[in-house]
């Protein structure tokens, strides 16, 4: 079927004044301002009220934190004891709990215009072996793009890491599992709705031996690597203590500065580690909400894309964050990012859409989605400007998100509608939000 999304209030593309015509889960045409389809269509979409963007990519999240968002044990905590005060509740997460997390989470970046989601699931406890699998049954069910990021901890408390020995896993463990997801589950074809990434977590809860191997099995499986890496003040002081070197020596040493490999946070590079970055490709995804909330500081957004190196957008874990709203994290990082260079003019509306969309595929190793053109996945959020908060507003797409928008209320992925009317069709999130609150509780 020919779908043409017809005469948009706005739309970020080249010469598609009058919309774009959508063909087996692709985009096929952009039609000019005043223009027709150069074919005939099978139905029509009138987009006169609503403002087209691609559809957003959220390149690092922890859905199990939907269940401990602003928890009185660490609110008002920087990284390491907010960390140490989760741990042991994260500890106790199960399988059906997991569950209702991770539809929560990506229900969530759905309704904000989201239309691919990474998500970094690094804690298997005792009993929750299948986290892969879950997360991956309910992006299917959703139908929603994911790369599902078997996370891994193996150095804990008794070894000289940051986390207690209940959510550790042995390098040997580990690896067999990665390998069994990605058998299963990695397909890095064009089009793909589900990919694996390797992502140990962090250098204070992983051995370098571990990086190195996840490197080689990626490598195997033509699949991305991520993981978190200078967030913070306290793990550089780390790793110089531990390793005698800074966190991205140590990414280096392992293997792991090569394309397809993306980082989250990248706070504290200097500009010559950002010029290294970009040499070798490799991506970092900003979380300015995450940042903010625990006052890890700022990242070199600038100098990393003036480097070369592929710059998305994460709303990070909903404990960090407390939402998984990707559209108000764009707001987020054009405030937090003019803060930080003292100018109005560093940071755009459309730089910070472009980080969301271009940028974050890119860190995902991905040339299929983020951009609105002939050949990329149809994958679109659209968005009403009918709220008083839009009143008064001249440019469409900069008003997205200077004026605040928060929730899409159309949005298409592999060209079929998963949000209609501010909406998921069949999901009762009454329901969810009721069966979510009780599991929460589980985590007081």
């Amino acid at each position: 079927m020919r779908l043409w999304i017809r005469n948009p209030l706005g739309i970020v593309a080249e010469d598609a004044g009058s919309g774009v015509v959508v063909e087996h889960g692709a985009i096929v045409e952009l039609v000019a301002a005043g223009n027709a389809p150069a074919q005939p269509v099978d139905q029509t979409f009138d987009a006169s009220d609503h403002v087209v963007l691609p559809g957003l990519i959220n390149t690092h999240h922890h859905f199990y934190q939907t269940l401990t968002r602003a928890h009185p044990a660490a609110i008002d905590r920087e990284l390491f004891p907010w960390l140490k005060a989760l741990y042991p509740l994260w500890a106790r997460l199960t399988p059906d709990d997991l569950r209702l997390a991770v539809r929560v989470a990506l229900t969530e970046l759905l309704l904000s215009g989201c239309t691919t989601a990474a998500d970094h699931h690094y804690l298997f406890p005792k009993g929750l072996e299948s986290a892969v699998d879950i997360a991956v049954d309910e992006a299917r069910a959703l139908g929603i793009r994911m790369t599902v990021s078997r996370g891994s901890m193996n150095l804990s408390q008794k070894d000289g890491g940051l986390p207690p020995d209940a959510v550790v896993q042995d390098e040997e463990t580990i690896l067999a599992d990665s390998e069994r997801v990605l058998s299963l589950f990695h397909d890095p074809k064009p089009g793909s709705m589900i990919q694996i990434a390797l992502a140990p977590c962090s250098p204070f809860s992983v051995t370098p031996s571990l990086m190195a191997k996840s490197a080689e099995l990626a490598a195997r499986f033509d699949a991305p690597l991520h993981t978190h890496l200078a967030e913070t003040q306290d793990e550089e002081a780390y790793c110089l203590q531990v390793y005698g070197k800074r966190p991205l020596d140590l990414l280096e040493d392992v293997g792991w500065m090569r394309p397809k490999t993306w980082l989250a946070h990248g706070i504290h590079f200097s500009c010559e580690e950002c010029e290294r970055l970009g040499r070798a490709g490799v991506g970092v995804c900003h979380c300015p909400t995450s940042n903010g909330v625990l006052a890890s500081g700022y990242c070199r957004t600038r100098e990393l894309e003036a480097a070369g190196s592929p710059l998305g957008l994460g709303v990070d874990g909903s404990a960090s964050n407390d939402g998984s709203n990707l559209m108000e994290e764009l707001r987020h990082a054009l405030l937090i990012n003019r803060l930080h260079y003292r100018s109005a003019s560093a940071v755009t509306a459309r730089d910070v859409i472009r980080w969301a969309t271009e940028g974050s595929a890119r860190c995902l190793g991905r040339a299929d989605i983020g951009r609105i053109a002939p050949g990329m996945q149809a994958d679109l959020a659209l968005y009403r400007l009918d709220e008083l908060r839009f009143s008064g507003a001249h440019d469409p797409v900069a008003a997205l998100v200077l004026c605040g928008a928060n929730r899409a209320d159309r949005v298409m992925v592999a060209g079929r509608w998963r949000v209609v009317d501010g909406a998921v069709p069949g999901l009762d999130v009454t329901a969810l939000r009721r069966a979510h609150r009780l599991a929460a509780r589980r985590y007081a």
